[in-house]
């Protein structure tokens, strides 16, 4: 545990000395963030019927996808464990005297952590001085903010080990490119990312409820905006332990069965 642990602190404290490229990103959320509002806007505005989410909370949750970019999105890539796994580097990594499943998920949470704690503070201060209803705001009460900062940490784990799939994976498809955009096309839409999980059709809520997608993303932020109440909170936190759980069952059984296979090329 303290080898995982070691690498963690390693990878955060690296990971937080990009900050221009943190500024770039910054920059970027905030582009997609005002465009996605724009857009709900008229939405909003071309038609008479009552929502499930009124704008205000739509742009609540809007504002969070793009604060917390870096801990939802299946597309973050770690090149470095794409490059071990197609140039048979691989077997240096079999070398160490640790889980390789452990290794590689706490790297991958380091670098997802790294990532937003450089962005979401200057996002959501921006967005907070904006004019209404284009503005962020504090959830109204404190339990409603425990419950996002509890799913939205089941959510993280989740999305990693989503991601370990995706690496896993590679073993077989020796590319770095197909599994990511599978994933990461299906990811973005099912999390709702694209479009809200409210104002999707019903037979489609269905769908997207059963799948572990958008317990990573759609969860915690409407939760934060007051459109997920108390009762539904808790009982989506039971599904994200079971998600949890159910995957990493998945990963570790997988990652040991790519592993038999593996063939190292070279010397």
């Amino acid at each position: 545990m303290s080898a995982y642990i070691s690498l963690f602190k390693m990878r955060l404290m690296q990971g937080l000395q990009y900050q221009v490229a943190a500024f770039a990103g910054v920059l970027t959320q905030f582009f997609w963030g005002f465009m996605y509002i724009m857009i709900y806007q008229a939405f909003y505005q071309s038609t008479t019927n009552v929502q499930p989410i009124s704008l205000h909370q739509l742009i609540v949750v809007v504002w969070l996808q793009q604060s917390f970019l870096a801990l939802i999105m299946l597309w973050f890539r770690d090149n470095e464990i794409i490059s071990l796994i197609l140039k048979g580097d691989i077997a240096y990594e079999l070398c160490r005297p640790a889980d390789l499943y452990g290794f590689w998920y706490s790297r991958l949470i380091a670098q997802r952590l790294s990532s937003a704690l450089l962005r979401f503070v200057p996002i959501l201060l921006v967005a907070s001085l904006l004019p209404y209803p284009y503005r962020f705001s504090l959830p109204d009460n404190v339990i409603t903010f425990l419950l996002f900062l509890i799913t939205l940490f089941l959510g993280l784990i989740i999305v990693v080990a989503i991601s370990m799939l995706i690496y896993i994976s590679m073993f077989y498809t020796l590319s770095g490119v197909g599994s990511l955009l599978i994933f990461g096309v299906l990811g973005e839409f099912l999390s709702g990312l694209i479009i809200p999980v409210p104002l999707m059709p019903h037979s489609l809520k269905i769908i997207v409820y059963l799948l572990p997608f958008r317990y990573c993303s759609d969860l915690p932020f409407r939760i934060y905006a007051g459109n997920i109440g108390y009762h539904e909170a808790i009982l989506s936190i039971f599904a994200q332990i079971f998600w949890i759980i159910l995957l990493f069952l998945i990963g570790k059984l997988w990652i040991k069965k790519a592993l038999k296979r593996v063939v190292i090329q070279g010397g």
